[in-house]
């Protein structure tokens, strides 16, 4: 878009010169928002340039200037007036009154470029660019106020009706000056004014003097503006209140007065669930609920320099709650009562509901406090058994009651998840399943009528937040992770998963409508987050429950929302790389599902279109060799005509190097060679590798490690040796053919994929039944592995040199002795590499 440098002439000249500036108005510190103030008190976007400040003839005097970033065109011309109210908010926001009623702001993308603009104004006007409101005092002369502060007080008009106009002007003009306003406030206190204007206010309204009314409105209205902790005490105590929201009651601008105090007299009723001795407690409570009207419902809405007036009205109304919450907590008798009402089967419904309200109301309260003050409350709330009673309320049937419940439950989630975990892994050891509260929590939320499951949504978040292992503690003597995990796999994850399973019996939903679909929907995203997170306790569970098939049973539904979860579910496992799942997959044939949908969808290029496709990319991408022989040699009939991309082609392509490589063993015994310059681990029993993922904590396992799985044939030492045999007598190949095996692996262009050799007792020949070693961290092939292609001197020091076979417990590792290059050696993997004690050197077959 056009720049402000790049305006026609004419618009140039209006500035008086400023096009001068234009370079530096393109740098973002000087983009801004110009905003007006309409009639409704809102803020209206008048367009987004650049500022600048200049002299303009015109104007007389320095000014704003605002150009469109669009077409260059003025969006403001704003002389810097030299009485003018400026005022700075957050950084980046500058706010000033053109005319009585013409609010402008500029808001600034930078704080350097607000800081830049204010200072031009602060500059012009002579003030300290440290404050934040340009006309802090009056403009007088240095003797005037000198005079005003050494004087005694502000003299205030005798409070009698026919001088009610007086005093409105009075403190009208006032306000705008902080030493007036000091003053005013002052005289006000000490002469115990507010009291006797509330006395004229009766009279007023005795003889239906509605111009006195208004007089008073403004009069009272702009003593909330001194914001005076003083003043509001007295007008906010017992004799005064109903006097001051009576006063709010006759605002000029409207035609008809509010009816403020009979609301709160006659409609608003204070109800007592729990009978309070403290009349000190109850009166606060009372105040506080009437402040918090008239702020919410009384005032109008501040204008912009009024909003900063009333900071302390509302510090008032947070103290207030904070004491209150103080003086529950203390009272024992108070909250003992109360729980034990809550949780009493004697109590009928309302009462009930009453009591859950309040306390709902108490833990909303508990938010004022500040964080050691919040530790005492909820601690408070632990003791007295907020959980146990939570649990018997969320038992009941009333709707109304649970939903509060919840909200309860929620606060309790979000301030401790651990104290939560705590509690229900202890009342584990002495109830069933069904009334655990964990479990009654899942079941309100698959038991949610709202068409659009708001409470369901919520109770999500909550599980999600308790099954989270990143808020979890880990002690010396204690690891929550483990002993929560395996608490809520064994107690609540078939309560979660029962709607899942209940639905996919058949080949497609049995319940297809819109709300299963977002229940179930809502259930695979924290099933996704679990598979993500909790890595061996989920892999147990979807493999032994076979949870993947019926998930991918979802394919089939109507709902797009919901067969794209089912294949987000999928998708998390297959970017995992653990050949465990992949083994899974594949015998239960699960790409099946996927592939029916992909075909069903036609050439709709769309959301399901794409994330298939995605899911396919990343195993050709990924190099996933087991997955592309299973896809390649089961589905390639129904995959070989798209070719809008080459996805599939390009998997064929890898399936048909892995085969030419299995079946050429001279090959790919010299890729072994060439490539790998790793130790392999020793292979481990079907057992002790399920021994390992249950004793080793998920953080302690490398980045995308799989565990390696047992072959399922074996094959004798002599087998394994011969290609490793006939690889030495031919160590001597030419030059030629070494370059054309590398070439063949290269991809049309593509980086050379990953290949390692592994010899593990019985390898399956089957490329379907391949081990996950390829997928070990630092596998050849991998950026910078030294026995990649590429790496200088690879071929030849592997060629070269003398290679060992390294035989433990039936294993038969292809290894390399160490390089010259100590450099290389020293970024390897120590805890790969077997002691030279293990190594026999190879002798000739």
């Amino acid at each position: 878009s056009p720049q402000p440098d790049s305006a026609p002439p004419a618009i140039e000249s209006q500035s008086g010169g400023c096009g001068a500036a234009g370079s530096r108005m393109t740098d973002t510190r000087r983009r801004v928002k110009v905003y007006t103030l309409n009639e409704d008190r809102q803020w209206d976007d008048r367009g987004t340039g650049h500022v600048s400040s200049c002299y303009v003839e015109r104007l007389k005097g320095m000014s704003l200037l605002v150009r469109a970033e669009s077409d260059g065109s003025l969006l403001l011309e704003s002389k810097i007036n030299p009485n003018t109210a400026y005022q700075k908010q957050q950084d980046t926001l500058i706010v000033w009154s053109e005319a009585e009623n013409y609010d402008l702001a500029l808001s600034f993308q930078e704080k350097a470029g607000c800081d830049e603009i204010w200072e031009k104004i602060c500059q012009v006007q002579g003030k300290d660019p440290s404050v934040d409101i340009t006309q802090d005092l009056v403009d007088e002369s240095e003797e005037e106020r000198f005079d005003d502060m050494s004087s005694p007080g502000l003299e205030l008009p005798s409070c009698e009706l026919s001088r009610l106009e007086e005093i409105a002007e009075l403190v009208a003009s006032s306000l705008p000056s902080p030493l007036r306003r000091e003053k005013l406030a002052l005289a006000l206190e000490n002469e115990g004014y507010i009291k006797k204007l509330l006395e004229i206010f009766h009279v007023c309204e005795d003889l239906e003097n509605i111009e006195g009314l208004h007089h008073l409105y403004e009069i009272i209205k702009g003593i909330f503006l001194l914001n005076r902790t003083a003043l509001f005490e007295v007008m906010f105590s017992e004799e005064c209140i109903m006097d001051i929201i009576g006063c709010l009651e006759y605002d000029p601008s409207l035609s008809q007065s509010r009816k403020h105090r009979e609301f709160l007299t006659k409609t608003a009723k204070f109800k007592e669930v729990i009978p309070i001795s403290d009349p000190e407690l109850k009166q606060k409570i009372h105040q506080t609920y009437r402040v918090q009207y008239i702020q919410d419902m009384v005032l109008p809405t501040p204008s912009v320099f009024e909003e900063n007036m009333l900071s302390t009205l509302h510090s008032f109304i947070f103290f207030n709650k904070v004491e209150i919450v103080g003086m529950l907590q203390e009272d024992e008798k108070f909250l003992t009562d109360l729980f034990a009402q809550l949780t009493d089967e004697a109590t009928d419904e309302e009462k009930r509901q009453e009591l859950v309200n309040f306390l709902k109301e108490f833990c909303a309260f508990s938010q004022t406090l500040q964080p050691q003050n919040r530790d005492a409350f909820f601690k408070t709330l632990s003791n007295m058994g907020i959980l146990p009673a939570l649990e018997v309320i969320l038992g009941m049937d009333d709707a109304q009651v649970r939903s509060a419940a919840t909200d309860i439950f929620s606060y309790l989630v979000e301030y401790n998840p651990s104290m939560v975990r705590e509690f229900v892994m202890q009342e584990a050891q002495q109830n069933d399943d069904d009334i655990l509260l964990i479990n009654l929590i899942i079941e309100h939320m698959i038991c949610d009528t709202d068409p659009e499951l708001g409470g369901a949504v919520l109770l999500m978040g909550l599980l999600r937040t308790l099954v989270d292992p990143e808020n979890m503690l880990a002690t010396a003597n204690k690891t929550e992770k483990t002993e929560f995990l395996g608490f809520f796999y064994k107690h609540c994850m078939h309560v979660l998963t029962a709607p899942l399973l209940a639905n996919t019996t058949e080949d497609k939903p049995s319940k297809d409508d819109f709300q299963t679909a977002q229940l179930l929907a809502l259930i695979l995203e924290l099933l996704t987050f679990c598979v993500e997170h909790h890595t061996y306790h989920i892999k147990n569970y979807i493999i032994n429950k076979d949870i993947l098939r019926r998930v991918l049973v979802l394919m089939a539904s109507k709902h797009a929302f919901l067969a794209l979860c089912a294949l987000r579910f999928k998708r998390k496992i297959i970017g995992l790389k653990d050949e465990f799942y992949n083994r899974y997959i594949m015998k239960s044939f699960l790409f099946e599902p996927v592939v029916k949908a992909f075909l069903n969808n036609g050439s709709r290029y769309n959301l399901m279109n794409s994330a298939i496709i995605e899911m396919f990319e990343f195993i050709r991408v990924e190099d996933i060799k087991s997955l592309t022989a299973h896809v390649i040699e089961n589905y390639w009939k129904a995959l070989e005509d798209v070719d809008y991309v080459q996805t599939f082609k390009g998997l064929k392509l890898r399936f048909e190097q892995q085969r030419e490589r299995q079946d050429n063993p001279k090959l790919d015994s010299m890729r072994s060679i060439l490539r790998n310059h790793r130790y392999r681990r020793d292979a481990r029993t079907l057992e002790d590798e399920e021994e390992m993922w249950f004793n080793t904590d998920e953080d302690d396992m490398e980045d995308g490690e799989a565990v390696v799985p047992p072959s399922d044939k074996t094959k004798n030492d002599e087998d394994i040796m011969d290609p490793i045999s006939k690889f030495m007598e031919r160590k001597k190949l030419k030059e030629s053919e070494e370059k054309e095996v590398l070439l063949k692996t290269n991809l049309s262009g593509r980086q050379s994929p990953s290949f390692k050799l592994s010899f593990s007792s019985g390898t399956k020949s089957n490329l379907t039944s391949q081990s996950s070693a390829s997928n070990l961290p630092g596998s050849p092939g991998s950026p910078g592995s030294p026995g990649s292609p590429g790496s200088p001197g690879s071929v030849s020091k592997s060629t070269s040199q003398m290679t060992a076979i390294t035989t433990k417990g039936g294993l038969v590792g292809l290894v390399d002795y160490p390089d010259d290059d100590e450099e290389d050696d020293e970024d390897e993997d120590k805890e790969e590499t077997l002691p030279l004690s293990k190594k026999a050197k190879l002798e000739s077959s």
